[in-house]
């Protein structure tokens, strides 16, 4: 007996700006998502928040920073320093992973800190029900994933900053381009609107 897999196809892969979202909030439906086929991608995982101020939510990743196996401490588990692999591992937990469906949902996801290419010049999109300003009370303390991973040993968050000042100053540059371009579009078919009225006219009269 031959055995057919089938694939469930669905859109194209997703690509969503965790910039100002809930960390648990957007992590909760992503896994949803990718527990139905859906192939996405994160990016900007350091501009993640955590609801709670920074000592607090440092001291709860400290005491979560001890758990280790008995026998073997070197065998795990592992705990991760990056904002992008936190976040990875977080939904890793969410979809069940150690049975097949959830190895092939944590395959569909990717996680990456600030937006490289090509997903510079992908639309990115938002998770309305996962908004911090939608979600958490004004005044509420929270904290940057950035910021935790910072102070839990991860090295890389000015390399970071750096490289996402260079994209938001190219994308600027791209912007004012087409805006530029569609001005003079704009202006192009004011132009020629009146002639193309005459046209018409004459299209009319000659009964097209």
């Amino acid at each position: 007996m031959v055995s057919i897999e089938i694939t469930m196809v669905l859109e194209k892969p997703i690509v969503i700006d965790c910039r100002d979202h809930l960390h648990g909030r957007l992590c909760s439906i992503v896994a949803k998502e990718l527990l139905a086929g859906q192939k996405i991608i994160l990016v900007r995982c350091e501009e993640m928040v955590i609801s709670g101020s920074l000592v607090r939510n440092q001291t709860k990743y400290q005491y979560f920073r001890q758990k280790r196996m008995n026998t073997n401490p070197a065998r795990g588990p592992y705990h991760f320093k990056s904002p992008a692999r936190i976040v990875w591992r977080t939904i890793r937990g969410m979809v069940h992973q150690k049975t097949a469906r959830g190895q092939a949902a944590i395959g569909r996801l990717s996680t990456f800190e600030g937006v490289p290419h090509p997903y510079d010049k992908v639309k990115r999109k938002v998770v309305p029900a996962a908004l911090r300003v939608v979600r958490l009370k004004p005044g509420r303390n929270y904290t940057r994933m950035g910021d935790l991973a910072t102070n839990v040993g991860w090295k890389h968050g000015e390399l970071v900053s750096k490289l996402e000042d260079k994209r938001r100053a190219k994308s600027e540059v791209y912007f004012q381009k087409k805006k530029a371009s569609a001005a003079l579009k704009e202006k192009a078919v004011e132009a020629a609107a009146g002639e193309l009225a005459k046209v018409n006219e004459v299209l009319a009269a000659a009964g097209y």
